[in-house]
């Protein structure tokens, strides 16, 4: 999500939490999605301690809003990178970064109208003798009544036909990024003031994720199916007032998986920082481990 809003001014680069993180056990991919909100201002908030200590196999960033060569700067040497930059300055921008080497890699949704959007990019990897295919997406914000909303809901009907398309022709397929709907009242502190209001609360958003996870394409929700029937756990805060400190987050960072790659997921965690100063974007990572 894009807060119309400034994220406060960092004086200094906040000191790493001392978080030990569990050890990745024999076959394990450990994916992760956080939309950086501004990689450069996520690096100087302290990102790459985090990365550092995560064992990420393969990360999912959205919100990028940098050129390729900052990118693979901040990033550094030992990552493959592949990075859909959007065509206006500053904005949006999705990659997938990892460790393991794609053997194949599609830029942008596959309509024209979003090809230079920087807000779809896939990445095949091949893993204990499959095709994984990794998806980094950053859905628009919206704003009812406008045509950012227009815009939302033409690259969700894009969405509809992709997804079946993908499900079909790999082994595995893992949707992850920052969808900007909650699926769910589980998925948002602040259902009743918010649902049928504002944007990404929304009965016609909800429809679709309704058909992403239902019968019809048949993706799952790993959070969802991991965490049970419980509030959150939320993936973002406003960087306004209490939010964070009240935990009055939204939960609209996914991983949505075929059920073959869901059988493999063993465990969900979002990296909530400590504190609202040791927070390197609004939105916390989603790391999931699958076994292979």
């Amino acid at each position: 999500m894009t807060d119309a809003e400034t994220a406060p001014v960092e004086t200094a680069t906040p000191t790493a939490d001392a978080t030990v993180y569990p050890a990745k056990t024999p076959g394990t991919v450990r994916v992760a999605t956080v939309n950086v909100n501004g990689i450069r201002a996520a690096y100087k908030r302290g990102m790459a301690d985090w990365l550092a200590a995560r064992d990420v196999d393969v990360l999912a960033l959205q919100e990028v809003r940098a050129p390729d060569a900052i990118v693979r700067e901040l990033i550094g040497a030992g990552w493959h990178i592949v990075h859909a930059e959007a065509e206006a300055k500053g904005r949006a921008g999705v990659a997938v970064v990892s460790r393991l080497e794609p053997t194949g890699t599609r830029e942008h949704i596959g309509e024209d109208y979003f090809a230079t959007a920087g807000r779809w990019v896939e990445a095949d990897f091949e893993v204990g003798g499959e095709t994984l295919t990794v998806v980094s997406a950053y859905v628009h914000s919206g704003e009812v009544g406008t045509p950012k909303q227009d815009d939302k809901y033409r690259f969700l009907d894009v969405m509809v036909q992709r997804m079946p398309q993908l499900r079909a022709e790999k082994d595995h397929v893992l949707i992850t990024g920052d969808l900007n709907v909650c699926h769910t009242e589980r998925d948002l502190k602040n259902w009743k003031p918010n649902h049928n209001k504002r944007a990404g609360v929304l009965d016609d958003e909800i429809a679709y994720f309704d058909r992403f996870f239902g019968e019809e394409i048949g993706y799952k929700d790993v959070a969802r199916e991991l965490s049970g029937d419980v509030d959150g756990p939320y993936s973002w805060w406003s960087w306004r007032g209490k939010a964070f400190d009240n935990n009055a987050g939204w939960r609209i960072d996914y991983h949505m998986a075929t059920p073959g790659l869901l059988a493999r997921a063993a465990s969900v965690a979002v990296d909530r920082a400590p504190t609202y100063d040791t927070r390197f974007s609004d939105h916390a990572p989603v790391v999931v481990d699958y076994q292979f």
